[in-house]
């Protein structure tokens, strides 16, 4: 089975989640934490894109999880976390995962994070290297399993 095989089974059981579940995740630190990991996986690959910008509100407005937060609001977080990266990428990067952490000890919210940053991560249609890297990098910061996303 490939990496590509086991993502997508992943993605297709993370929808499956109900929306009891979904709309436990309503609090600030959960949002900074999924505008903070859309930043740090767009940023990966050297370009936040459009495609991928466009995703993330898609997902926050169409998710009952998210859609609590206004559009602006989102959009105003998820542009401080991606200055970070325009100043230094690695500046960028401690500062999303710093928010991150926030979220470390809630294991449904920490998965669901994931799930967002994958699905943002292939938004552009390129789910490539750098940007697994930086889905690994969020879920062992979050103390995640691996193995529960195949990548």
């Amino acid at each position: 089975m490939s990496i590509m095989d086991k993502f997508g089974g992943f993605l297709n059981n993370a929808k499956q989640t109900s929306m009891s579940t979904m709309k436990r995740f309503t609090n600030k630190n959960f949002l900074d934490a999924v505008v903070a990991g859309c930043a740090l996986v767009a940023a990966a690959d050297g370009n936040i894109s459009g495609s991928e910008k466009q995703t993330m509100v898609g997902l926050i407005e169409n998710s009952e999880a998210l859609k609590v937060f206004k559009t602006a609001e989102v959009i105003e977080r998820f542009n401080h976390f991606a200055s970070g990266f325009e100043f230094d990428p690695m500046i960028g990067k401690q500062e999303a995962l710093k928010a991150m952490l926030k979220i470390k000890g809630n294991q449904e919210e920490a998965k669901m994070c994931v799930t967002i940053c994958c699905t943002i991560g292939s938004a552009d249609g390129n789910f490539d290297k750098n940007e697994q890297q930086a889905v690994r990098d969020i879920y062992n910061a979050l103390g995640l399993s691996p193995t529960e996303f195949g990548i």
